[in-house]
């Protein structure tokens, strides 16, 4: 089972990933990603991946950041599996 990361409001994924058997955590973005944060998950899904919301600057993680604004459930999904395919 795939641990994926999402961010609090997202609602709407979070459900249908559940429900298409992934292991699902919220995430506030106030939290400060730390690579200790990211190693737990094989994706992460979040929007405003351009605003730096969660004041990344530089990542040295082989983590997928999945950017979710103006993508469906499925086809957040399938963007998840088609990363983690590689």
């Amino acid at each position: 089972m795939k641990n994926i990361a999402v961010q609090k409001g997202l609602t709407q994924i979070v459900n249908h990933l559940a429900n298409a058997g992934y292991r699902v955590y919220e995430f506030d973005t106030r939290q400060k990603a730390s690579k200790d944060f990211l190693d737990g998950f094989d994706a992460v899904v979040m929007t405003g991946m351009n605003d730096n919301i969660m004041g990344i600057q530089v990542t040295n993680t082989k983590t997928p950041f999945i950017e979710a604004r103006g993508l469906t459930p499925q086809e957040v999904q399938q963007t998840i599996e088609q990363r983690l395919k590689h």
